[in-house]
């Protein structure tokens, strides 16, 4: 159902904090452009535990105006499931394609309250769910076992696999075949992962870098794959701005080097400053240096076309 490069897209504010949707429809524009295949909004990247409900639905619809016929997921991150489920149904007003679903990021379940919250929020929205498998971010552990207990509901159609452990992709696929639609969702084990199955990719620093992101992607699909792996040897520095406690704070000033934005967040986040954003800084404008040149692709028609006009 879902295959490809699938933005984690950030989240813009104004300087008085009031969401900049004119400022996002420029950036999720960039992503379209340069071929990806869907955008997934509100999540941590997103800064979505931060965002109102009512905020949650104007970024959804932003990304939907930007997207076209591409699929638009919103991220359900809400602490209890009850709240979860609501939003569930919001966004399944508002016409989003599908849901990503986090476990609540407040209270750890166990895996039988796990599958119960999943399976409300999915019945909630009534629209195809991606879960989301995080158990270092989130403490827990959305198992192999659980996502068979889950199987049985079509509405789970896809995985965000997250666990930091490659091994889980293969046991994955093994186990259910193509069930599901494997995504992987560690920006520093994509190559890893697309070279075991993985069909999809929900990418963080693709923001900053959309064209090499889609090229990594559709070069693993083409069997190009020492050409994605001279891209990706590059990319690996700024990918690892993923992995990090200010992955959002990191990504948001790639942005502003490389596509022109700012790196304005919602409190208690502050924007990085001092050491630790010199050391950022200098991890972007050394990639930046050395960019690569990108392989001629082959696109599908509709992306053909986006990145033509683009140029």
């Amino acid at each position: 159902m879902w295959t490809g490069v699938f933005p984690a897209v950030t989240t813009k504010f104004t300087t008085d904090d009031r969401l900049d949707l004119a400022e996002m429809e420029r950036c999720y524009g960039l992503q379209m452009e340069a071929g990806c295949d869907g955008i997934i909004v509100c999540g941590s990247l997103g800064e979505g535990p931060m965002l109102s409900p009512d905020e949650k639905i104007e970024v959804l619809k932003t990304a939907q105006k930007v997207a076209g016929k591409k699929p638009v997921l919103l991220t359900v991150n809400e602490p209890g499931t009850r709240e979860a489920a609501v939003i569930a149904k919001r966004a399944a007003e508002e016409g989003a394609d599908g849901l990503m679903v986090v476990p609540s990021p407040i209270y750890h379940t166990d895996p039988q309250e796990t599958v119960a919250a999943l399976r409300a929020v999915a019945e909630a929205g009534d629209l195809p769910v991606m879960i989301y498998s995080n158990r270092l971010a989130y403490r827990v552990d959305v198992t192999v076992d659980l996502m068979e207990e889950l199987a049985s509901d079509k509405r789970f159609v896809a995985i965000k696999e997250s666990s930091d452990d490659i091994r889980r992709s293969t046991e994955i696929i093994n186990r259910f075949g193509d069930r599901y639609d494997l995504f992987t969702g560690v920006d520093n084990l994509a190559f890893e992962a697309l070279s075991v199955g993985a069909i999809g990719w929900v990418a963080g620093l693709v923001t900053a870098f959309p064209r090499e992101t889609v090229a990594i992607y559709q070069l693993m699909r083409q069997g190009r794959r020492e050409e994605a792996l001279a891209i990706y040897r590059w990319f690996r520095p700024l990918l690892d701005l993923d992995v990090s406690t200010y992955l959002v704070q990191n990504i948001k000033l790639a942005e502003v080097l490389a596509i022109g934005t700012n790196d304005r967040v919602r409190m208690p986040r502050q924007p990085l400053s001092g050491e630790r954003r010199k050391a950022v800084e200098k991890i972007v404008r050394d990639a930046l240096a050395v960019r690569p040149t990108l392989p001629s692709l082959q696109l599908s028609p509709r992306s053909a076309e986006k990145m033509v006009a683009a140029e």
